[in-house]
């Protein structure tokens, strides 16, 4: 009789405890799972929502405040468009986004408007391309996508969102919805800027702020026709919350002395606070899982090692060895830590596609990789459970055994 042919015909004929051992690991692992799902899902929505709230590090002049930067932009001071190519090209891991900008006051038709200039993220990348590099490392630790290569994101009305934008030629200007409402202009339609016509690449939905009475052009061309030279007021910089919290910020200052490095705060905070929150949520569960599981299995096991003594007893008689026994405790375990893990896996992910709308206002899919996680970990915590009992079998004396029949 091989050692696969006993666990099975125990398993038959014992299906209570099987039941019992198998339940309370799916059920741990469905626990696990479920929220472990919902907390990845939750984590992206969170971060995407935060990333459309624009940029939340700013790089201003040294005499330049916070208050300055929310007057529309406008201060007499400026940074050397340097800065820029630096910060490109520093490698910072948790910059996922540059933004320098210029604003100019200027009057056009008579009316007072807002030049800014901005500088696509298609020309910061070739910065870096020149250099051989990468302009933004990926890293492990941020729950939002790196943003700046995001194709469904190209479009020129997302810079009203993501206060970036990825194209644009030195001949076009994007338009706030106030200034091309007032003036009448639409995209496709030309306008004329201090002498020089432009065509317009896109007018932006309404925002509320003093986006909506702008108009955008290409960083370059607003330096040229302003004779400001390679300078900007201010860059804004979209980074990982987990890695400004961590000390991104300290870097900034390092590699650029001559500025003041700012964070947007709340917007910090509120990511990395409720990111910490899930994450803790999900250790909680696993030491439920360990501590319910693993006390489950152990119990269960001592028992069957107290039930099976002549059964233990006979089979060292016939020649089994200790090592043998060992394995046999080990080899069950293990099958139902497979069993279970695999089990509560897919219960735990329906339950979280369920429970992901009703309690966090997230879609959620299954995620294929807590497959084999929740299969480990319960492999694992069923084992280690079971190592002790299996030892004490294997210390049975077949002499003993029988004595006590």
């Amino acid at each position: 009789m091989t050692m696969r042919s006993i666990i099975w015909k125990e398993l038959r004929e014992r299906p209570t405890a099987l039941i019992a051992s198998l339940l309370a690991i799916m059920l741990s692992v469905t626990a696990l799972v479920a929220i472990r799902n919902v907390t990845i899902f939750s984590e992206k929505e969170v971060a995407g929502k935060l990333d459309k709230l624009g940029a939340n590090v700013l790089i201003l002049p040294k005499g330049v405040t916070l208050q300055d930067y929310y007057s529309a932009d406008m201060h007499a001071e400026t940074i050397p468009e340097e800065h820029v190519a630096e910060l490109a090209l520093a490698g910072l891991t948790g910059v996922e986004a540059i933004s320098p900008k210029l604003c100019v006051p200027t009057e056009i038709d008579g009316k007072n408007v807002i030049l800014t200039g901005i500088l696509p993220q298609e020309e910061i990348q070739k910065m870096a391309a020149w250099q051989g590099g990468m302009i933004f490392k990926k890293h492990e630790g941020c729950k939002a996508k790196i943003n700046v290569i995001d194709e469904n994101q190209d479009a020129p009305e997302a810079l009203a969102e993501r206060r970036a934008l990825q194209n644009l030629n030195e001949d076009e200007v994007i338009l706030g919805s106030d200034y091309a409402a007032s003036n009448g202009l639409a995209a496709g339609d030309s306008l004329e800027l201090l002498g020089e016509k432009f065509k317009v690449l896109t007018t932006l939905p309404e925002t509320g702020t003093v986006d909506d009475s702008r108009v955008f052009a290409h960083l370059h061309t607003v330096q040229r026709l302003s004779k400001s030279g390679e300078v900007v007021n201010i860059i804004e910089v979209m980074g990982c919350c987990e890695d400004i919290a961590n000390g991104l910020v300290g870097d900034l200052q390092s590699l650029l002395p001559g500025t003041k490095v700012v964070t947007i705060a709340n917007v910090v905070e509120t990511q990395v606070s409720i990111n910490r929150m899930m994450t803790n949520l999900s250790y909680l569960f696993l030491a439920i899982l360990i501590a319910v599981g693993g006390a489950s299995m152990a119990s269960a096991s001592f028992a069957n090692v107290m039930e099976r003594r002549r059964e233990i007893g006979t089979l060292m008689a016939l020649g089994a060895t200790p090592r043998f026994v060992t394995q046999l405790f080990l080899a069950k375990a293990a099958l139902l830590g497979l069993a279970g893990g695999i089990t509560g896996y897919i219960t735990g992910s329906v339950l979280a596609m369920f429970l992901g709308p009703a309690f966090a206002d997230v879609s959620v899919l299954p995620v294929p990789s807590l497959a084999f996680i929740s299969a480990a970990i319960a492999v694992l915590v069923t084992i280690a459970a079971s190592y002790i009992p299996a030892r004490q079998a294997a210390k049975l004396d077949p002499c003993m055994c029988f004595k006590e029949v």
